[in-house]
């Protein structure tokens, strides 16, 4: 019998029993779809991981910092009893330069972080705020809202890059009240300038010495207790910045860089050296006795390796050098073993449904066997070979598989756009951006999957067509 017979037949089966076709079709739809759609969750997760890794420089990007940690102070005693600094434990001019002369380096870039404090009007709020090199800068791949920049190292003022959510981190200090409290505090990051303050201490030492004063004033006893204040406070300075960008999204719209503020490195250590002359930089270390550390010290170095394989040796050649080191790849590396037990538990979870549905298959087929009993016994006395027999139900159960498949794909492209524009609308992402992520392989591979789940389920039943008595089928009613 030739294919053509064998397909015509087996479609004319399927169309005979409409009813109970389309319900073990269903069947095979419904398990197909729960598998892509958990699959692709899992798949969003981990390509959410990837693009927060893009926004990290990459996966040639390793950072680089002190063995002793940024902000300890290191001193030792040389032989001629004076205090002396372990420069080599500390990122400075010098390492920089020594990391970029490594093999595999493409680029080294310092970059300084600290914590400082915005104010405008009644609002004030705490800025996570990185310096880094223009070219640095460029490999966070930042997107930007409409109209801005990066900072412009030229310019002779601070420009900043605020995260979309930083706008969450201002509250008015007379009330207390911000964003988590359901006030949105009345600031344009983007076009408002903003009084920004390094020296948060000697800003709340002197907003303290208001408030006493302020009591002094109406009769109360002031720090000293002789009713007054003695001695002025000191004053914060206040550096007037604007904004030369804000990320992209809303503000509960997450990626890696939600919450940093960014500006240029060689800017931001000028406003620094000046605002500090003669005193420790917050977060410098410093000599035993308090002294400002000799050299200016990086947070950390951002290294670039000239190509993904290289970045393990680079690390251990950087460990070696008395460097802690982290990279993109070890984070990549030990997340990868997570997601790939997410995306079992998610598809061993919508397997039990392809299950149900080849239990149904098989059940179909059965079922097709006892009502064309004499059917079969015919097709065998006229010549019709046991092989073709068998063939012609596993091709009705692909039918079955194939159809299910295809349809499923379809319903599961439909729920992954879904609950992707319930989340985008959320908010809870950036960018338009999903959880459920569905690649072209994944629909391929499931279509296979379900065609082979109704083969194997119309197997047994194939074998069982074979083995009827041509006689005996002839015989039944």
């Amino acid at each position: 019998m030739r294919w053509s017979d064998l397909l015509r037949m087996s479609a004319s089966s399927l169309k005979r029993r409409k009813l109970r076709t389309f319900l073990t079709v269903l069947g095979v739809v419904i398990g197909t779809a729960s598998i892509v759609v958990m699959i692709s969750l899992g798949l969003g997760l981990q390509q959410s991981m990837y693009e927060e890794v893009e926004q990290s420089g990459g996966t040639t990007s390793l950072t680089v910092t002190g063995q002793q940690g940024y902000g300890m102070g290191s001193v030792y005693i040389g032989v001629s009893g004076m205090e002396e600094e372990q420069s080599e434990k500390y990122i400075t001019d010098d390492v920089i330069k020594e990391l970029s002369a490594l093999e595999h380096v493409r680029s080294a870039e310092p970059v300084i972080n600290i914590q400082a404090l915005g104010l405008k009007g009644n609002y004030e709020g705490y800025l996570d705020i990185y310096g880094m090199s223009p070219s640095a800068l460029e490999d966070l791949h930042l997107e930007l809202e409409p109209g801005g920049r990066l900072p412009d190292p030229d310019s002779p003022e601070l420009e900043l890059v605020y995260g979309n959510a930083v706008i969450m981190n201002f509250y008015d200090k007379n009330t207390g009240r911000g964003y988590w409290d359901g006030e949105m505090p009345d600031i344009d990051l983007q076009n408002d300038k903003i009084f920004l303050v390094l020296d948060q201490d000697t800003y709340y030492q002197s907003q303290s010495a208001d408030v006493l004063a302020g009591s002094a004033a109406d009769g109360s006893t002031g720090s000293d207790g002789s009713g007054g204040n003695t001695g002025g406070p000191q004053t914060a300075r206040k550096h007037v910045v604007q904004a030369s960008g804000v990320i992209a999204g809303g503000p509960e719209a997450y990626n890696a860089n939600s919450y940093s503020v960014f500006c240029d490195i060689t800017r931001l250590k000028e406003y620094l050296k000046k605002e500090f002359r003669g005193r420790a930089i917050p977060g410098q270390p410093t000599t035993k006795s308090g002294k400002p550390y000799s050299r200016f010290v990086y947070t950390s170095a951002k290294l670039q390796a000239d190509d993904m394989e290289n970045v393990e040796e680079l690390s251990n050649t950087i460990r070696s050098m008395g460097y802690n080191v982290s990279s993109n790849i070890e984070y990549i590396n030990a997340m990868k073993s997570q997601f790939a037990m997410v995306q079992a538990v998610l598809g061993g979870i919508g397997a039990v449904s392809l299950l149900v549905a080849a239990i149904g298959i098989a059940n179909t087929m059965l079922m097709s066997i006892y009502e064309r009993t004499k059917e079969i016994g015919v097709m065998k006395v006229i010549g019709c070979s046991l092989k073709n027999i068998g063939e012609m139900f596993l091709l009705e159960a692909a039918f079955i598989g194939l159809a299910g498949g295809l349809i499923g794909n379809i319903l599961s492209l439909l729920m992954s756009a879904g609950i992707n524009a319930v989340v985008s609308g959320s908010g809870m992402v950036s960018g338009g951006a999903g959880i459920s992520y569905i690649p072209p392989w994944l629909m391929l591979l499931s279509m296979g999957f379900a065609v082979l789940v109704g083969m194997t389920a119309g197997f047994f039943p194939a074998m069982r067509a074979m083995k009827l008595s041509p006689l005996a089928a002839i015989r039944s009613e």
